[in-house]
């Protein structure tokens, strides 16, 4: 018997299969070849320099804030949802914190502040969550107003930086542990990978964390399948309050102190990190890991551009321009992702 014309094996349907299978993973995790180009870049630009100990030790460090700000962020995104006042909640626990050690509980052990930043952020979460899941209020409404209100209350706390706090309470942010062979690392990057690892997990192997994904991709599903979904949305911005705060609590131990500024410029640089790692704005897809990806690659741009000499104010517009196109990568991905997923 012949083969008709224009047919295929099924070989060659499932070689067709596995290919698109790749590319799709490709797709998904696309931030880590983009780093390793983008870090290449910069060590020819800069050669022995830029790929030195103590430039990437700096860079992570200083990534350490920004990653916990963009955990937040990204769970609210895989839900369904986005926070706009991560960066103020940050800030605003942050000062919190560091006023309740030194003025409103002097003599207080540094992991009693810790508690109670991580307690602040929970609870503006909390009322975030309430608000929309509860009161339907729009996500971005509700956020907006809370990145108003907590941003201007950074102010209303004090308008002078606080410093003189117990080094218990800066050592996560502040410290460094000595490793073999690699000198000191400071603490705030094991806090940071720390944090992306244990929300992988949570996320993609707990029960809870699949809901969140659940409720993300498709309500009405989650629903059907006895997820409830106002829990879900409440707990999602808990969660995402207390790892706000505990960014502001890693900027805090690298500034050495609450600065009336800390946190506030971290939005837009977490919505970008968590874009640019692939986390769908529509929500129920992407891999918290590759939000990391996101946070390096835009550590290792404003490293590089500051080592460069460029100018703060281009930096600023570059940063722009990273985001747009993050944005725009994000749409061609997604419209590429579809029609291979129709073809199989």
């Amino acid at each position: 018997m012949s083969v008709l014309s224009g047919s295929s094996s099924p070989i060659d349907s499932l070689r067709e299969a596995n290919r698109t299978q790749m590319i799709l993973f490709a797709l998904d995790n696309l931030i880590w070849p983009i780093m390793i180009v983008v870090f290449a870049f910069f060590s020819l630009m800069l050669p022995e320099i830029f790929t030195e100990y103590q430039n990437i030790r700096f860079l992570l460090y200083t990534s350490a804030g920004l990653g916990a700000i963009t955990l937040a962020e990204g769970i609210c995104l895989i839900s369904g949802n986005f926070d706009l006042s991560v960066g103020s909640i940050a800030g605003f626990s942050a000062m919190a914190g560091a006023l309740f050690l030194t003025e409103w509980v002097p003599g207080a052990p540094g992991i009693t502040g810790i508690l109670f930043l991580l307690a602040v952020g929970g609870t503006i979460g909390f009322l975030n969550g309430l608000s929309i899941a509860k009161f339907g209020v729009n996500p971005f409404l509700q956020t907006l107003a809370f990145l108003i209100i907590f941003e201007g209350g950074i102010l209303v706390l004090s308008t002078q930086s606080v410093y003189g706090l117990p080094e218990s309470y800066l050592w996560l942010g502040g410290e460094a542990l000595p490793v073999p062979g690699l000198r000191e690392v400071p603490i705030a990057i094991f806090v940071m990978v720390g944090l992306f690892v244990g929300m992988w997990f949570f996320l993609s192997k707990m029960r809870f964390g699949r809901a969140i994904y659940a409720v993300g991709g498709d309500e009405d599903s989650a629903a059907e399948a006895g997820i409830d979904r106002d829990r879900v949305i409440i707990a999602v911005y808990v969660l995402s309050g207390i790892l706000a705060a505990t960014g502001g609590l890693l900027l805090t131990g690298f500034n050495g102190g609450a600065t009336p500024t800390i946190g506030t410029t971290q939005l837009f640089p977490a919505f970008t990190a968590a874009v640019i790692g692939g986390i769908s704005l529509f929500g129920g897809r992407g891999n918290i890991l590759n939000a990391l990806g996101g946070v390096l690659l835009l550590g290792t741009i404003s490293a590089g551009l500051v080592m460069l000499s460029i100018n703060p104010q281009i930096i600023q517009t570059i940063n722009g321009i990273v985001l747009l196109v993050a944005i725009l990568l994000y749409t061609f991905v997604e419209r590429y992702r579809e029609r291979l997923l129709s073809d199989l």
